[in-house]
């Protein structure tokens, strides 16, 4: 018996369970600090009312004979997918089918499933820094990887001329970025489309935290560029966008004209989809559901602004302060230059032992994230203020 070849490839930490574990260390020696976590992406705010609304009555059907449900549909029940097309067709005018639409429980695990479907022999182009799950399910997969350098010359916002001839296969695009906050306009998406399109390149478009987006010249869905329906495959999630980290659900979207050697990837995500998954729990579609009612949207869109508003309230600290960062104006992340020109994992180490703040070292993103920061905006606003007041306190 024999273990995977990935395993002697990998990490030995995932970036997010290393910074869990230095920051358990700590507490255990100091017990009586107040540890503020502004690193960590997960939200803080309750689930909309309408959505809690929504699951109990879904629960009271699961206890009814005449409304009782087993096994969800693979691919996610019609009332949803409906729902999610609507959305489309209404804010960005962008026609989807109900058969292209899959949900699953979160974006993170499409991102990673969806490279089933592609052969080891393909070449990824992975962004750094970025979100570390693509580089490491790329890895488990036995991809091949090329890097597109995403640093303070291009704004965090590589584009597709720096290639020149190398062979991609893969392109990953992450927008609005985590953990840099650079969101790309729908003109520089469009270059990214027209060079897959020219090679026959597949995008895997990270669309996670589009709900942030403010700026109508900037890209909330790929499929606002009408020649990405050849190329691209896009992936959501309601964890950010209606506070769904605790509950999972998400969605993918693979277009039916998408086809590489005459063989359509919308009919192989379904078939991987149908083998591999058992779909996403009634309870949590309807909750879903809800979270796109005209109610629902109000609700999870006072929550953004809540987040919003923390972001700002850093922004002005750091600018305060004369601390060069990007992101935080149509991304939930501030991405920090480390004062004093700091190693990431240093500015870390001195944010928790002096101001017992948590954040996420930038180094941990890729090597482009060294001397950088993530800080996130989905604290409380009471430890979001907090944490800034320390800021001014000590840093300054």
């Amino acid at each position: 018996m024999k273990i995977a070849n990935w395993a002697k490839k990998i990490k030995n930490n995932y970036l997010f369970q290393a910074v869990a574990d230095k920051l358990e260390k700590f507490k255990e020696k100091n017990p009586e600090k107040k540890i503020i976590n502004m690193g960590i992406g997960d939200v803080s705010l309750p689930i909309a009312d309408k959505v809690v609304k929504a699951c109990i009555s879904a629960s009271k059907e699961m206890g009814q004979i005449s409304s009782f449900r087993g096994y969800s549909p693979d691919g996610g029940y019609d009332f949803l997918k409906q729902k999610i097309k609507n959305e489309y067709e209404k804010n960005l005018g962008v026609l989807i089918n109900k058969n292209e639409i899959f949900i699953s429980d979160g974006a993170k695990s499409d991102m990673s499933n969806i490279l089933d479907i592609f052969s080891y022999e393909n070449i990824c182009l992975i962004p750094d820094p970025v979100y570390p799950v693509y580089l490491d399910t790329s890895i488990m997969h036995g991809m091949k990887i090329e890097f597109a350098n995403a640093t303070e010359e291009n704004n965090f916002l590589p584009e597709p001329d720096f290639i020149f001839n190398k062979k991609i296969d893969i392109i990953y695009i992450c927008s609005p970025n985590n953990p840099t906050g650079a969101a790309y306009t729908k003109d520089q998406i469009k270059k990214w489309v027209d060079y897959a399109n020219s090679c026959g390149a597949i995008i895997l478009y990270d669309a996670a935290y589009e709900a942030f987006i403010e700026d109508n010249n900037l890209c909330r869905s790929i499929f606002e560029i009408p020649e990405s329906k050849t190329c691209a495959i896009e992936f959501k999630s309601f964890s950010k966008s209606a506070g769904f980290t605790g509950m999972r659900c998400g969605y993918s979207i693979v277009p039916r004209d998408l086809e590489r050697e005459n063989i359509s990837l919308n009919y192989l995500w379904n078939r991987r989809h149908s083998t591999k998954f058992n779909g996403v729990a009634y309870i949590i579609q309807r909750a879903a559901e809800a979270s796109l009612s005209d109610e629902g949207k109000f609700e999870c869109q006072k929550s953004i602004k809540y987040y919003k508003k923390n972001a700002q309230i850093i922004s002005n600290t750091l600018n305060k302060l004369s601390i060069k960062f990007f992101g935080g104006l149509n991304s939930p992340y501030i991405w920090l230059k480390c004062p004093n020109n700091m190693k990431s994992w240093e500015f870390f180490d001195y944010l928790l032992q002096n101001l017992n703040i948590v954040g996420i070292p930038g180094s941990g993103f890729g090597k482009n994230g060294e001397n950088y920061f993530r800080l996130s905006c989905f604290a409380s606003r009471e430890n979001t203020q907090e944490a800034c007041n320390r800021f001014m306190k000590i840093i300054a």
